[in-house]
């Protein structure tokens, strides 16, 4: 006569999850991947996805400010010209401020591309390089800000060159953008620390650089926006 096996006492039955939206909800409470994504990079995904509609109503607010507005728009080819040796630029500052934060998107997707190798030295280089293009970045738009308020007369409340739209716009959109590059400076260095230190190899994933280059990549995505209606509209 067979006699059944008997079950082994280690071993834990199946649980089915609920369906529908009770099945959503116990996934998400129990620490699951719902939609087969890291949590942190969903996370960052839904916080970009919520700045996208900021930074659109931005955009679209000075849009129709500009179109409607019956007082004169300031020039941008002679508001925001660099002397040099004396003579206006048009835009020259605008043009090396883009073209550092182009260049630190390169470095941020070589840093990701070095963890991905386990290259712990080369993602830290990398990543460091991006933050020093940030912090020039923002330098430039303090020159930039500090050159329109004092030589200028231009101010979030007023403009002597015209609109007086134009200094809240102007102020409000790239300061909130550099407040962004701000932030992201100090997110990648306490990102290179925890590489330097060897906390991701611990873990075994560089996921983090990538979660931080995903950042960094629609910050500067942002600037080409701003880039191409404030200055060059």
């Amino acid at each position: 006569m067979n006699t059944p096996s008997p079950t082994p006492s280690s071993a834990v039955p199946a649980i089915t999850p609920p369906d529908g939206w009770r099945g959503v909800v116990t996934d998400w409470s129990g620490d699951r991947a719902t939609f087969r994504v890291p949590w942190g990079k969903a996370m960052m995904w839904i916080f970009l996805l919520s700045d996208t509609f900021v930074f659109s109503s931005f955009l679209i607010g000075y849009m129709t400010v500009r179109m409607s507005t019956t007082a004169t728009w300031p020039n941008p080819a002679e508001i925001f010209a660099l002397n040099v040796g004396g003579h206006p630029v048009p835009l020259l500052l605008i043009a090396i401020m883009t073209f550092v934060l182009i260049t630190s998107s390169g470095t941020m997707a070589m840093a990701v591309n070095y963890a991905y190798r386990r290259d712990r030295d080369k993602t830290a280089a990398c990543i460091l390089a991006t933050a020093y293009f940030g912090i020039a970045f923002v330098g430039m738009q303090a020159f930039e800000w500090t050159n329109l308020i004092v030589h200028e007369g231009i101010r979030p409340w007023g403009n002597s060159m015209g609109a007086a739209q134009f200094g809240a716009c102007f102020f409000m959109i790239t300061g909130f953008h550099g407040l962004h590059v701000s932030a992201g400076v100090i997110y990648l260095l306490i990102v290179m620390r925890k590489v330097l230190n060897g906390t991701l190899e611990r873990r075994g994933n560089y996921e983090l650089v990538e979660i931080a280059g995903l950042y960094w990549h629609f910050v500067d995505l942002v600037w080409v926006f701003i880039f191409a209606l404030f200055y060059l509209w």
